[in-house]
């Protein structure tokens, strides 16, 4: 019989020392739910940032380039990468079950590139998002595009969802040809997608007053890669946006589309997380890319 007076004696209430819990290091989440939080904590390292790999890229585009097997051009840049980005039918057929990043799950579809993109639905039930065990759902939100109402609504249609299941929400900014990408427009974008619940917002860079953006939106704002660039300029664009106050990227074209994508996304990371400036990163690059030039 175990000694009930040892037991006794030996726990410590620690009266002492009262209960405290840090602070959370995702900007604007302190005050969520414990799941939410938990599921955010996977896609933001301790330093509040992140590196997102998007490759759901098919969903309106088909087998884009790089793309056409993601099982060979993809997966083996899941080590690198902080969350991954894709439709839930690329993840079920695709991605290993053992990888440990953060998923983030496209919720939002509908028109292809031959037909107006805005025309967006939710795409799959909140439900299936929890089966998956992802970490978020990204939903498109077209602020000044022709169905811009139908593209906010399917968003805090999400948000609500996600409020139920612990689960957040990423509201990417849709621009389309129309549309100018400067402060004042992606000013407006990411404050409406945090003000109508979305926990994350991911939107583009721009080169003037992109610090305005980010201070100006309440929850954290991931910068876009967008088109393929240079790698010295993609990498500068990672570090200014960063720098600005973004709280990570999530990179696509700029990654997958490299004649070294493995040593792009490295470089990514130094820029991101360990604040290497671009021209070491990019000097990275081309030493773990054996000299690639693109």
């Amino acid at each position: 019989m175990a000694d009930l007076e040892g037991n006794v004696n030996a726990k410590d209430y620690g009266l002492d020392r009262p209960q405290t819990m840090g602070g959370f290091h995702v900007k604007g989440a302190s005050q969520l739910d414990f799941g939410m939080r938990h599921r955010l904590a996977r896609i933001f390292r301790e330093d509040g940032r992140t590196v997102m790999l998007a490759f759901d890229h098919g969903y309106f585009q088909g087998p884009t380039s790089g793309l056409e097997r993601v099982d060979l051009s993809i997966v083996p840049l899941a080590p690198y990468a902080d969350a991954l980005m894709a439709t839930r039918g690329i993840f079920r057929s695709v991605v290993p079950a053992h990888v440990d990043n953060a998923l983030v799950l496209r919720a939002s579809g509908g028109p292809s590139i031959l037909k107006e993109l805005s025309d967006e639905r939710i795409a799959m039930d909140i439900v299936d998002a929890a089966r998956i065990d992802a970490a978020a759902v990204a939903v498109q939100v077209f602020v000044g595009g022709p169905n811009e109402t139908q593209s906010v609504h399917n968003m805090t249609q999400l948000v609500d969802a996600g409020l139920q299941y612990g689960i957040p929400v990423v509201g990417v900014t849709a621009v389309g040809k129309e549309l100018v990408r400067d402060a004042r427009y992606l000013g407006l974008a990411t404050r409406i997608i945090a003000e109508l619940g979305a926990q994350v917002v991911k939107t583009y860079y721009c080169e003037k007053d992109f610090e305005q953006v980010t201070a100006g939106c309440p929850v954290p704002v991931i910068m876009a890669g967008g088109k393929k660039l240079p790698s010295a300029e993609a990498l500068t664009m990672a570090f200014q946006a960063v720098d600005q106050g973004a709280s990570g990227v999530d990179m696509g074209r700029n990654i997958f589309q490299r004649t070294a994508p493995e040593a792009m996304i490295q470089a990514v990371n130094a820029v991101v997380h360990d604040g290497v400036s671009p021209t070491d990163a990019h000097a990275m690059y081309r030493e773990l890319s054996g000299g690639a030039e693109d």
